[in-house]
């Protein structure tokens, strides 16, 4: 058997990133605002034996034209910590894991609801700390223009050291609960946190036991230099974006040698690209899925992501033809626009054709094949040290959920890279991960890990 199994998270706000998905045959077009859909997928994730069920989030409706805004499905769902609480009472094993921004929250809000959920849940609770990246959202919070990249992420380092000190205000075994002598609580196992910082002032406690996992779980998403900092420091799980094994090498091992510079176990951090995974019992056919769910992008969603990709407008190019050669330069990322270029000029790809792949997952590790196929690469990246596991994005659902849960699952297993049961009731003894300790209360018969505080 492999020495390294992988962790698997499904993202699941929206329930697929593609463009048309809510459009595919056999698909549910309110997906993302419809409770029995959401259960249903969620017990299929726990049937597949799944880390965890992810909820990205947004904090406005998404910054795009109109004219692709109108046919995207993500423009309402549910709120995450709402819902997952919801989810918490029709599983049992699978994790919970919810966006929350620190640009726009306050921590004590965020300790709390995420505390809740961790008793709700039974000890399944993850928090994804985010410092949001639509400037849109800025004027939901009566703010005219979004905050400065960096002011946010030292923001964000604060508030992850304010909601932590928050969760461990009670020691484990503060709440006594004596009948006789009626006594709630030992006041010597209660700590207020009085923290005054550059950003934040909070005095705590916090009004609710310390969580069942110690903390929930901490995500993190951020690939710049100031989010792998903070994911070095602080993250027990970053969703990652790059889409070929080098480039996921490099920042694997760029991440994991920064936890060794702060003194952190490498082992204790799980690095989980996003995967889009389209199965077919052959290739041809997974490539024709995958082909037909591109066809029904329309081209004003296409046509606005080409635009972006390619730094200019491309509604003013005929969709019938290649692209232009003489294409004007953009400030705009110039690796994805040369890779976008070149794929429409290997494939002979029409201007039409290539906002249809654009405006579906475009840039996005894509496995599109066989169950042996997919398995295939996913043990490639998990023994070349290029992922610790992945956070899959399902084409299209129900169908491809029940594909991946019925057929690579078992492929996987079969080869010793998956589990075939759960390690134990808590999201933290399923990913691998230590319960931390207390830094007010430390406790050595339960506490295995110590904290990441600021310098």
């Amino acid at each position: 058997m492999p020495a390294k199994q992988l962790v698997l998270g499904a993202f699941m706000r929206p329930v697929s990133i593609h463009t048309a998905a809510w459009r595919y045959p056999g698909g549910i077009p309110d997906a993302n605002f419809n409770l029995p859909a959401l259960v249903r997928f969620a017990q299929t994730l726990e049937r597949g034996k799944f880390d965890a069920f992810f909820m990205a989030d947004h904090l406005a409706v998404m910054n795009m034209p109109m004219a692709a805004l109108k046919r995207s499905a993500t423009v309402t769902s549910f709120d995450p910590l709402t819902l997952l609480p919801a989810l918490a009472m029709v599983t049992t094993r699978l994790g919970l894991i919810a966006t929350a921004s620190t640009t726009y929250n306050e921590p004590y809000h965020v300790a709390r609801k995420f505390a809740s959920l961790d008793h709700i849940s039974g000890g399944r609770a993850g928090w994804n700390l985010v410092t949001s990246g639509n400037p849109a959202e800025a004027m939901n919070f009566g703010l005219d223009s979004h905050v400065e990249h960096s002011t946010r992420y030292r923001r964000a380092r604060e508030f992850y050291d304010v909601v932590t000190g928050l969760w461990d205000s009670w020691a484990d075994d503060a709440f006594i609960r004596d009948v006789e002598s009626g006594q709630f609580f030992d006041p010597a196992k209660l700590h207020t946190l009085a923290h005054e910082g550059e950003f934040l002032k909070v005095r705590g406690p916090l009004n609710i036991a310390r969580p069942i996992q110690g903390w929930p779980v901490i995500v993190q998403a951020g690939s710049s230099e100031a989010g792998r900092q903070i994911g070095a420091e602080t993250a027990e799980a970053i969703f990652t974006s790059q889409n070929n094994i080098a480039d996921a090498k490099a920042f694997y091992a760029d991440v994991k040698s920064r936890m060794a510079a702060v003194g952190r176990d490498r082992d204790h951090l799980k690095i989980m690209p996003g995967a889009f995974v389209v199965v077919g019992d052959s290739v041809s056919e997974a490539q024709a899925k995958k082909k037909h769910l591109d066809s029904l992008v329309h081209p004003d969603s296409g046509m606005a992501s080409l635009s972006v990709q390619l730094g200019t407008d491309a509604a003013r190019f005929d969709l019938d033809a290649p692209l232009p050669r003489d294409l004007p330069d953009t400030n705009a990322s110039k690796s994805a626009r040369d890779r976008l270029i070149l794929k429409a000029e290997r494939e002979k790809l029409t201007v039409r054709e290539l906002a249809q792949y654009v405006g579906g997952a475009f840039g996005t590790l894509e496995m599109i094949g066989t169950p042996a196929t997919i398995a295939d690469m996913m043990e490639e990246w998990l023994g070349g040290e290029a992922a610790d596991g992945f956070n899959i994005m399902f084409p299209f659902l129900p169908a491809g959920l029940d594909d991946f849960v019925d057929k690579v699952v078992p492929e996987l297993q079969r080869r010793g890279l998956f589990r075939r049961d759960y390690a134990g009731p808590t999201l933290r003894e399923n990913m691998g991960l230590p319960r931390p300790a207390n830094r007010y209360f430390p406790d050595p018969t339960k506490e295995h890990v110590a904290p990441t505080e600021a310098g």
